[in-house]
C-alpha cells in the first residue's frame, strides 16, 4: 500500500512538472498559492503556541503595543487580522485599539477587513467619541493613491466606490457628516470630499459620456432598421385586401414580433443613454442614478440586438425555406455568433456594474466566526 501511494505521488509530481514546462506561469501561480497556504498554517500554529504558552494579558499587551495587527490592517492582510481576532477576541475590548483599527482599514480602503471589523465593532460606537468621529471622517474624505483599488476598473466605478465608502461611514456612524465643518477652513466633510476628487469626477463623467454616445449610436441604427422594416412588409401585401402574403406563416409572425421588440428595446435604450448625456454629472449621481441608467441602457441595447438578429434570421427563413428546407440551422448558428460575442465583450463590465450598484461588497455582512 505504501508503494502504491508513493508511486501515485511520483506520478502526480511528474504530471505537474510536465504541465508547467510549456506554461511557467502555472508553476509560479501554484508556488505562490502554496507559500500563501503554508504561511497561513504557520501563523495559525504560532498563534496557538503563543496562546497556550503565554499568559493572555502579556500577549494582549504585546499585540496592542507592537502594532502588528494595525500594520497588517494598513497593508490589507486580511488573514493576519482575522486570525488575531479569532484567537484573541479580547483585542476588540480595547476601545482605542478598535477605533485605530477601523481608521487604518478605512484609510487603506480594504473592503473585506472593513466588513470583518465592523461586524465585531460597529462604527456607530464611534459616536461616543467626537474626536474619533473626526479622525474617521478625515480618513474617508482624504484622497490618495491607496484609494485606487485593483479590483475596480474605470473612473466611474472608482467614484462610485468612494461614494459608497463615504455613505457607509456616514450612515453607520449615525451622524450627518455633510453638515459638520472643519474648524480650520470652515468646509464640510462632503465639500472636502468632492473637492479632493475633482479630477476623478471629471474622468468618470467623460467615461459615461463616451460610453453613452457610442451605445446610443448603435441603438439609433437599430431603430432606423426596425422602423423601416415595419412599413416594408416582407413579401408584399395582397392587392385586394392589403393583407401580408406571408401572414399565415409562423416565421412571418416571429419576424413581426421580433422586429417590434427590437424597435421598442432600442428606443428605450436610446432614452436611457440620452438621459445620461443630459445629466448634470454631480458627485452623488455616480452612486445610484447614472449607474442604474447605464445598466438599463446596456440591458435594452443587448435585447434590441438579439431581437434584430432574430428578425433577420426569420426573414431569411421565409425567403429561402421553399428552396432550402435545412436553412434554419445555419441561420440560427450564425445569428448566435454576434450575440455571444457581444455578451463576452460586454458581460464583465455589465456584471461589475450590476454588482457594484445593487449589491456592493462594502454593505454585505461578514461574520467573525466561520
Amino acid at each position: 500500500m505504501a508503494r502504491v501511494l508513493k508511486a501515485l505521488h511520483w506520478i502526480k509530481i511528474s504530471l505537474w512538472n510536465l504541465a508547467t514546462i510549456p506554461a511557467p506561469f502555472i508553476k509560479r501561480s501554484g508556488e505562490s498559492k502554496l507559500r500563501h497556504y503554508y504561511s497561513l498554517e504557520f501563523a495559525k500554529q504560532a498563534l496557538t503556541e503563543i496562546k497556550n504558552g503565554t499568559s493572555t494579558p502579556e500577549i494582549l499587551e504585546y499585540i496592542l503595543t507592537s502594532g502588528v495587527v494595525l500594520d497588517a490592517a494598513s497593508r490589507g492582510v486580511f488573514e493576519i487580522v482575522d486570525l488575531c481576532l479569532k484567537y484573541f477576541p479580547e483585542l476588540m475590548w480595547d476601545t482605542n485599539f478598535a477605533k485605530k483599527l477601523i481608521i487604518k482599514v478605512v484609510e487603506g480602503r480594504h473592503i473585506e477587513l472593513f466588513r470583518l471589523v465592523n461586524e465585531n465593532y460597529p462604527i456607530r460606537y464611534l459616536a461616543e467619541d467626537n474626536y474619533m468621529d473626526f479622525d474617521l471622517m478625515e480618513a474617508v474624505t482624504k484622497w490618495s493613491s491607496r484609494c485606487v483599488s485593483p479590483d475596480v476598473s474605470g473612473a466611474a466605478f472608482l467614484m462610485q466606490r468612494e461614494l459608497q465608502w463615504f455613505q457607509a461611514v456616514e450612515f453607520r456612524g449615525f451622524f450627518s457628516s455633510k453638515w459638520q465643518t472643519y474648524i480650520e477652513n470652515k468646509k464640510s466633510y462632503w465639500e472636502k470630499f468632492v473637492e479632493q476628487r475633482e479630477g476623478l469626477l471629471k474622468d468618470a463623467g467623460q467615461w459615461m459620456k463616451d460610453t453613452s454616445s457610442s451605445c446610443s449610436l448603435v441603438a439609433t441604427l437599430i431603430i432606423t432598421v426596425a422602423f423601416a422594416a415595419t412599413f416594408t412588409v416582407l413579401g408584399g401585401n395582397d392587392g385586394s385586401k392589403g393583407i401580408p402574403i406571408f401572414l399565415n406563416k409562423g416565421s412571418f409572425m416571429v419576424f413581426v414580433v421580433a422586429n417590434a421588440l427590437a424597435l421598442f428595446s432600442s428606443v428605450t435604450a436610446t432614452l436611457m443613454f440620452l438621459a445620461i448625456l443630459t445629466s448634470r454629472y454631480a458627485s452623488e449621481d455616480f452612486l445610484y442614478s447614472l449607474p442604474r441608467k447605464m445598466i438599463l441602457g446596456l440591458t435594452f441595447l443587448f435585447l434590441s440586438l438579439a431581437f434584430m438578429l432574430v428578425a433577420f434570421g426569420s426573414a431569411l427563413m421565409i425567403v429561402l425555406s421553399e428552396r432550402l428546407k435545412w436553412i434554419y440551422i445555419p441561420i440560427t448558428l450564425l445569428a448566435a455568433i454576434p450575440i455571444i460575442l457581444f455578451a463576452i465583450l460586454q458581460l464583465p463590465l455589465y456584471v461589475e456594474m450590476v454588482g457594484s450598484t445593487f449589491r456592493p461588497h462594502l454593505y454585505r455582512p461578514l461574520k467573525l466566526w466561520k
